[in-house]
């Protein structure tokens, strides 16, 4: 097993951690290490439902967009 230090941590953080390891039964150590076990699993993502999301949130763009148009939008503002 490897060995990680962890430098700098507030004291709020460790007394918190120590509430929570004494809450759960198991050490300081164990508790770390069981927060980082949760905190680095990924959480599956439903694609249809993550696509379905996306496609609410952009809006049609309901111009023609030619060479003057698009020069008339890059340039607007840069006055």
């Amino acid at each position: 097993m490897a060995t990680l230090t962890i430098k700098n941590v507030p004291a709020t953080l460790v007394k918190r951690l120590k509430r929570q390891a004494d809450h759960h039964h198991r050490s300081l150590n164990r508790e770390v290490i069981a927060c980082l076990e949760r905190a680095s699993v990924a959480l599956p993502i439903d694609i249809d439902a993550e696509l379905a999301r996306i496609r609410a949130l952009r809006v049609p763009v309901r111009m023609r967009l030619d060479d003057v148009t698009l020069r008339r939008l890059k340039s607007a503002g840069r006055r």
